[in-house]
């Protein structure tokens, strides 16, 4: 659904206003969901939190795709991709992905739970996030072919006005690539800047979502984002 105002107070998630809670606090009390049945092909991410020693604070794994990539060249993204049919569940492939693209050792991740699922029209992927805790000490490395970098912003630097916004899809895309994929000229798209990597699109629309649920600051979506088919 659409995000709603900043500062309006949110009856239905009382634990994101209670000054004592840590963020870690509340993450682990999000609305988790029982997963429906995707719309499209199945799909999930991992959301993939660590503590930051000495602070109220969380790190996230974020990948940047290679330039060579059909889908999603050169994006920023979280790890994750398609459901295989040796996957238990949505839960399994997203800790699978995760320790294919940046070697995170499923065994040291302690799965929370799951959140609303996305469709994405442009793929026709139904995305499963899925929120889980590790303690951040291991060493990430990225598989060459599946991601470039890897970035680990905290949810508060993500959450600073100075790192987020808005940003027409023009600008990020150049009109050319709009011509070529049918977007309207007027479409935005909420974006984090990381250490100067733009992160946009669905994963800044997800992260936008995320960091509201915790209450913190984030950029507004745009009135069509999340419409599904």
């Amino acid at each position: 659904g659409r995000r709603r105002a900043a500062g309006v107070t949110r009856p239905d998630r009382p634990y994101a206003e209670r000054m004592g809670d840590s963020l870690l606090d509340r993450v682990t009390r999000l609305p988790f969901v029982i997963p429906g049945d995707p719309t499209g092909v199945p799909a999930s991410v991992l959301l993939a939190l660590a503590p930051v020693e000495g602070a109220d604070d969380l790190e996230l794994v974020l990948v940047q795709r290679p330039d060579h990539l059909r889908q999603h060249a050169g994006q920023v993204g979280l790890p994750g991709g398609a459901v295989e049919p040796g996957d238990a569940d949505g839960v399994a492939a997203a800790l699978r992905e995760a320790h294919e693209e940046v070697g995170l050792d499923p065994a040291g991740v302690r799965v929370l739970g799951s959140l609303d699922r996305t469709y994405l029209a442009v793929s026709d992927f139904d995305v499963l996030p899925v929120v889980g805790v590790w303690d951040g000490l291991a060493r990430l490395t990225p598989n060459p072919d599946e991601v470039a970098g890897i970035l680990r912003p905290t949810l508060r630097q993500l959450a600073d006005p100075a790192n987020h916004g808005t940003m027409a899809f023009g600008a990020i895309l150049g009109e050319a690539a709009m011509a070529a994929r049918g977007i309207p000229g007027d479409l935005t798209s909420p974006v984090f800047w990381v250490d100067g990597t733009l992160v946009w699109g669905f994963t800044a629309g997800l992260l936008v979502g995320f960091l509201d649920s915790l209450g913190l600051q984030a950029p507004p979506l745009p009135a069509y984002w999340g419409m599904r088919p």
